[in-house]
């Protein structure tokens, strides 16, 4: 595969995915949103700005690095979409986070229309995808993985083929339960400490040191110093996901109890306004929920 369609390139993970594409040595086509400003460097670069979706269905692979199911829907199936002028055997890479139903959905009509859809997202932040080591968790037959997986490697550090076609985003909507979990456990902890009249950074200095620490945790504790840039990672992306989650566990008859509550405390900061900043925002919204002095003023 040497020509590859990028669909997300002005996004945060789309960017250092087209720019690693660049660097090693693929020709890239990709679709601007609403500007060229994001994309400037890569187009300077050598990408090439395709006019439409539509146009991208001659390439040998398209990369889909966008917000969730809707917006991998309208960039396969919309008026202008892949799908309207995709050649036989394309192979479709959505990057997403996305429900696993409107993927098996999705692999159904790529399947129809002589494509092929794979769902490979990420994992990591947009500095790894800057530097090409973002994690990625492959759903895809054998044969399939095979032929993709010098794509995946000019952007990908570890790459990790789980199973067959939607494994991949089931398993990512379980790592992002988890990893959300954490945040939101968190957060609450420092909010309860507080209000019990403990110092939150020593609960910081006793997890530190036993097996409840993370990189995740760390993240969180950065707030204590009024660093919220540990994770960058929307919080509406993250409650998005959560309901993703929560609707995978509806559909195969678990009752998502933890799950639940992570996505209302996720829905809860949002409506706080908290939306729009990063998932370390939680830390913000216990404040102005319960009135807990949590962050130095």
């Amino acid at each position: 595969m040497k020509h590859i369609g990028v669909i997300g390139a002005s996004g945060l993970m789309g960017h250092g995915i087209a720019r690693n594409l660049l660097a090693k040595g693929f020709e890239v086509s990709l679709t601007v949103h609403r500007n060229t400003e994001r994309v400037a460097d890569l187009l300077v670069a050598g990408a090439k700005q395709a006019p439409n979706h539509a146009s991208l269905g001659d390439c040998d692979a398209v990369i889909i690095c966008v917000t969730g199911s809707p917006q991998v829907e309208q960039a396969l199936t919309g008026p202008q979409g892949v799908l309207t002028q995709a050649r036989a055997g394309l192979a479709v890479i959505d990057t997403s986070t996305s429900e696993p139903e409107s993927t098996r959905r999705l692999a159904a009509l790529c399947t129809e229309r002589g494509a092929i859809l794979v769902d490979a997202p990420l994992a990591r932040t947009p500095v790894e995808a800057e530097l090409g080591k973002l994690n990625t968790m492959v759903g895809a037959d054998q044969a399939v993985f095979d032929s993709i997986r010098p794509v995946l490697e000019a952007y990908c550090e570890n790459i990790f083929h789980v199973g067959g076609p939607g494994a991949g985003h089931v398993i990512k909507l379980l790592n992002n339960f988890i990893a959300q979990a954490i945040c939101t456990a968190t957060a609450e902890a420092f909010a309860v400490g507080a209000l019990a009249g403990i110092q939150p950074q020593k609960l910081v200095e006793v997890v530190s040191a036993g097996g409840v620490n993370s990189g995740l945790f760390q993240a969180m504790a950065k707030t204590l110093n009024g660093d919220f840039s540990g994770l960058k990672f929307e919080l509406d992306n993250a409650r998005k996901d959560l309901r993703y989650y929560t609707h995978l566990a509806e559909m195969v008859n678990v009752p998502s109890i933890v799950g639940g509550a992570v996505h209302q405390s996720l829905a809860t900061a949002s409506a706080l306004g908290q939306g729009k900043k990063f998932v370390t925002s939680l830390v913000t919204a216990q404040e102005k929920l319960t009135g807990a002095k949590i962050v130095p003023q």
